[in-house]
């Protein structure tokens, strides 16, 4: 392994003391490296919420580079990491795999011991060779995954990478927790086997003035499975993304309408995105999540008819905290078999017990409950 540190250094001595370990990434390559791994670049910055949640108290520790991508994919958890851990405002940032901006030198004069990438990177990855060049400098790329496929993938990546960076212990208390929360909706639903309300999931809603992108039968599409509803995307978009015609939408008339939004100021300043996070200004989310009642595709439907339209957190769909949005939305599809169940709690719980920063609600909002 490259650690470009004199042998007296710290790093130096962590590296004597650590075992060769081959590990098996949700890409299915098996990788062989010493762990506990010193120094990580995190090929996403969203990575930090399974980084995070494995070592709350210093977060950022052994990060020695990220993808230039939290500040603007989720500013406002951005500004809550920052401010409690000012050092990351001095790590050096990255471009994208997939955009062909990653710069190879870079990375290689950090000395890190693994590059860990999302999986839906690996196909840009190895097509631009960025996976060769790394191997010749002794730097191993792991994948991981929460956003392809969050359900299969997101426990065997906290799983990877607690033993990447010996934290196992942490990582196996927060799948049993992630594990427990979510059978309070799915052992509920498979007991009562309720009969199945039609969900629209409309993907950043307001983030363009296209419509509408959604989900098939991956992601925010199976939360709505395991939730007792029924995706009306499934059938229509294969994969995990894609995209509904206004025609679609208004001939499945779904019974529910689920906005994902967060603050995307970066990207397109002042749009109709619904702003959803911790934090967020629920009024001026209502208002935003009200215009998108107005347009073509949302003509004459139930959803908008009987007040059945909803706003959440767009980052429940590529962080490890997925079990907290399918309690949400089972609490809003099958309000009389949740009453008792509390997906407020169960973030506040998880933010207490496993996260960096507090919790502040902001998560979620219905357009006829403000």
């Amino acid at each position: 392994m490259m650690f470009g540190l004199a042998a007296l250094s710290p790093f130096a001595a962590a590296a004597a003391m650590a075992d060769t370990t081959t590990v098996t990434d949700v890409a299915g390559r098996q990788v062989t490296l010493e762990t506990p791994v010193e120094r990580v670049i995190l090929g996403e910055g969203r990575q930090i919420y399974l980084l995070g949640a494995l070592q709350p108290d210093a977060p950022f520790a052994g990060v020695v580079g990220w993808r230039e991508d939290f500040s603007q994919a989720d500013p406002d958890s951005y500004s809550r990491y920052a401010e409690k851990f000012p050092e990351l405002l001095e790590l050096p940032t990255f471009g994208g795999f997939k955009d062909g901006t990653f710069d190879v030198e870079q990375a290689a004069s950090l000395s890190p011991d693994v590059v860990l990438m999302n999986l839906e990177a690996r196909a840009a990855t190895e097509d631009a060779g960025y996976d060769d060049k790394l191997a010749e400098l002794d730097i191993p790329i792991v994948y991981v995954d929460f956003r392809e496929d969050p359900l299969a993938h997101t426990i065997p990546s906290m799983r990877l990478m607690g033993e990447l960076l010996g934290k196992q212990q942490q990582a196996e208390a927060f799948i049993d927790f992630s594990e427990e929360q979510l059978a309070k909706v799915t052992d509920v639903i498979a007991e009562a086997n309720p009969e199945r309300p039609s969900v629209f999931i409309d993907r950043a809603g307001g983030y363009s003035d296209d419509c509408c992108m959604s989900f098939g039968p991956g992601n925010f599409g199976e939360y709505v499975e395991l939730a007792g509803g029924s995706n009306i995307a499934d059938g229509i978009i294969p994969t995990t993304f894609g995209t509904l015609n206004p025609e679609q939408i208004i001939a499945a008339n779904p019974d529910h309408v689920v906005v994902t939004g967060g603050n995307w100021d970066a990207y397109v300043p002042g749009g109709n995105w619904v702003g959803m996070g911790p934090g967020a200004d629920m009024d001026a989310a209502c208002t935003k999540l009200e215009r998108l009642t107005q347009r073509t595709a949302m003509t004459g439907i139930t959803a908008v008819e009987q007040g059945q339209f909803h706003a959440i957190w767009h980052q429940f769909y590529n962080s490890p905290y997925y079990f907290v949005a399918v309690q949400q939305l089972a609490k809003w599809l099958h309000p009389e078999l949740f009453e008792d169940l509390d997906p407020e709690a169960t973030f506040q719980e998880l933010h207490e017990r496993f996260l960096p920063t507090d919790y502040e609600p902001g998560y979620w909002i219905t357009l006829d409950e403000q």
